[in-house]
């Protein structure tokens, strides 16, 4: 799937929210943390993900053309708190109570691990296969790795190959 431009309109809110959460954190922590880099190249169903190396947030176009303001109130803030829980605390649990605390106490918003958005838009297509006592779903890769002959998959119940459906 392509993914869709998005409008300026929504770049600068994002970046908005992202700049006006940093300040907060900033002055409540007495810091001058930097602005990490936005990306908009997370795909899947992931609406996000923050890279600590990098210190950059990733976000999925495609899901927040379709859920704007809860990525700016939600999804923004989230993926910021990562960062800001490994420049403050160093490494530790991805979404533990340093987490939860820089969420919540610093920067405001509810603590949610995952979002609720509707993803039929970023599944992907899956393809039927069939063992001795199920049907399975394999995904577009797995499905093409079959195709041309690089692997087989196996019931992780019943143990038999499985084939695609006819």
């Amino acid at each position: 799937m392509k993914t869709p431009r998005l409008p300026i309109a929504i770049q600068q809110a994002v970046m908005r929210s992202l700049r006006e959460k940093l300040a907060l954190a900033n002055q409540k922590l007495e810091r001058n943390y930097p602005e990490p880099n936005l990306v908009y190249q997370q795909r899947g169903t992931a609406a996000g993900t923050a890279w600590l190396n990098t210190y950059e947030i990733r976000l999925n176009p495609v899901l927040l053309m379709e859920n704007q303001q809860a990525f700016i109130d939600e999804v923004v803030p989230h993926e910021l708190a990562h960062l800001l829980v490994w420049k403050h605390f160093g490494r530790v649990p991805p979404h533990g109570k340093e987490w939860k605390w820089m969420m919540e106490s610093v920067l405001g918003v509810p603590a949610r691990r995952t979002h609720q958005f509707e993803l039929e838009s970023v599944r992907r297509n899956t393809f039927p296969y069939r063992c001795k006592c199920q049907q399975h779903q394999l995904t577009v890769r797995r499905h093409n790795r079959v195709v041309r002959g690089e692997t087989t998959y196996r019931c992780v119940h019943c143990g038999e190959t499985l084939v695609p459906e006819r």
